[in-house]
């Protein structure tokens, strides 16, 4: 890298003065007149939160004067400003005293990526001080130092506001998405056109009624493959009976539309079952799918299937494999920690679901896409189904839970229209959410252009009149020089004392 001619190229750990934190003797939740010195730890220097307090005793202190750099840790090689206290174990406090500190601080924050993934340590991971202290840093006149970081500073406000913005955007999509989905599951979506389509339009309870219908005709077939097939394996189960949503139950849901009704979730479905546990032994390179609540989301019905995400099962033989194996337009939920997510199966070749996921089969005569974006509705199917777990010790669904939240139905002509609505209306949000994300990373870039341009001389004009950092550094050498001399002399006077 050319640098101008003011400037000099110095390894990094030349004049640097550091030192690790460490653990107080005593520490105190609260503050008091013996334990007044904050502990400073990552939390600390981040968000200002001070989570105890020392009374300084065995400590190693740092200053606002001073930058802190993360050793330890998954966050290794993050740097941020210093605070008055006691050092924490896993921090190192930095200080160039006769340099612009500040300077120096967003060096080694454009170095952060590569200080954290070269960290050493096959345990708990620590900056590999030999990257760190042989950096080339680049030191320009002092008062240029000055100005690159006040340059520095501007550009990333200007910049940090512009990406607050966008992040304050997202969060509105995020509330629109949400809102749509209300408006859509209390019929207020396609009001006027279910106003000018009325005379068209079954009721939902008829829907119902053939949906339930076609249940019964689906049992009575699987009986007679079964007897077909010499009664091998066992008998199918007959459709389970669910009791209607009670008068009080429906007392505490909104009302509907003329024409729409709610129903229990189970009445779709033709069967409800989950994975079982054990399936480790059966991973494999290659083979089935096995989809597990990572291939899930909350805000969309697509099975995330990326290389990353995906694991390969050889199952097993015989009815536990066939039990859990995946058609096309299965619906899948998440059942145990993150709740609520949810999938409808695309066509897979082969695919089977682990204990921490449900898979509903549907019937037909209805909207799979309207049910599927009810359930992702935070005032939906998300909302009834958390509600289930209130109380529970650790948060899980069974599968009666999957069978018995409430769902809003109207006419299969109206799920699809207002499935159709729902996706032209996201899609739109779709585009605007990536148009933001990539603001976001382009931002991110810039952030290191900047940096890029103020450790090459690019950011600030130089000023022909500004002290060169080679006098700098030779000033630096001598007081270092004089220092160790004064040190030796302390030493050999200490000496002769005790002689």
């Amino acid at each position: 890298m050319e640098l101008p001619n003011s400037w000099v190229m110095v390894k990094l750990g030349k004049f640097v003065e550091s030192e690790k934190g460490k653990k107080p003797q005593s520490e105190s939740k609260v503050e008091t007149s013996t334990h007044n010195l904050p502990y400073v730890d990552i939390q600390a220097f981040e968000e200002g939160a001070i989570k105890s307090w020392t009374d300084g005793v065995g400590c190693r202190l740092c200053s606002e004067a001073d930058f802190l750099m993360v050793w330890d840790g998954s966050r290794s090689g993050l740097v941020g400003k210093g605070m008055n206290g006691a050092l924490g174990s896993t921090l190192v406090r930095i200080n160039f005293s006769s340099m612009v500190n500040d300077y120096a601080f967003y060096f080694l924050q454009s170095k952060y990526q590569q200080i954290n993934t070269r960290a050493k340590g096959s345990g708990t991971p620590h900056v590999d001080p030999d990257l760190l202290w042989n950096y080339e840093f680049p030191i320009p006149p002092k008062n240029e130092q000055h100005r690159i970081v006040a340059k520095i500073e501007a550009l990333f406000s200007e910049l940090d506001k512009g990406i607050e913005s966008f992040k304050t955007a997202r969060e509105q999509l995020k509330i629109y998405r949400q809102a749509l989905l209300k408006h859509a599951f209390s019929g207020k979506l396609t009001e006027q056109w279910r106003t000018e389509n009325q005379d068209k339009l079954e009721t939902a309870e008829a829907l119902l009624q053939r949906i339930q219908a076609e249940r019964g005709q689906r049992y009575q077939q699987q009986l007679k493959d079964w007897e077909a097939n010499g009664k091998q394996g066992g008998k199918p189960k007959a459709p389970k009976t669910l009791p209607p949503l009670t008068t009080d139950e429906l007392a505490d849901l909104p009302d509907l539309p003329t024409g729409w009704t709610w129903l229990k979730s189970g009445e779709l479905f033709e069967s409800v079952t989950s994975g079982s546990r054990g399936w480790a032994e059966y991973y494999a390179d290659s083979g089935a799918i096995f989809i597990r609540i990572t291939n899930l989301d909350f805000d969309s019905l697509k099975l995330d299937l990326s290389t990353k995400k995906i694991k390969y099962v050889q199952p097993p033989a015989g009815a536990e494999g066939l039990r859990t194996k995946v058609k096309e337009g299965d619906f899948l939920f998440s059942i145990t920690g993150y709740l609520g997510m949810f999938a409808i199966a695309p066509s897979l070749d082969d695919a089977y679901v682990n204990q921490h996921i449900s898979l509903a089969r549907p019937l037909d005569g209805f909207s799979k896409k309207y049910f599927g974006y009810y359930v992702t509705s935070h005032t939906g199917g998300i909302h009834y189904l958390n509600k289930q777990t209130k109380g529970a010790v650790k948060a899980g669904l069974g599968l009666d839970n999957i069978q018995n939240f409430p769902v809003p139905m109207c006419s299969l002509n109206e799920q699809i229209k207002i499935s159709c609505e729902i996706e032209l209306r996201l899609s739109e949000v779709d585009q605007l959410d990536q148009t933001l994300t990539t603001a976001l990373q382009q931002a991110v870039a810039l952030r290191q252009s900047i940096l890029k341009k103020a450790f090459s001389g690019q950011l600030v004009p130089q000023d022909p009149n500004d002290e060169p950092a080679r006098v700098l550094l030779e000033r630096i050498q001598a007081e270092k020089a004089w220092q160790y001399g004064q040190s030796q002399s302390r030493k050999i006077n200490k000496r002769k004392t005790t002689a």
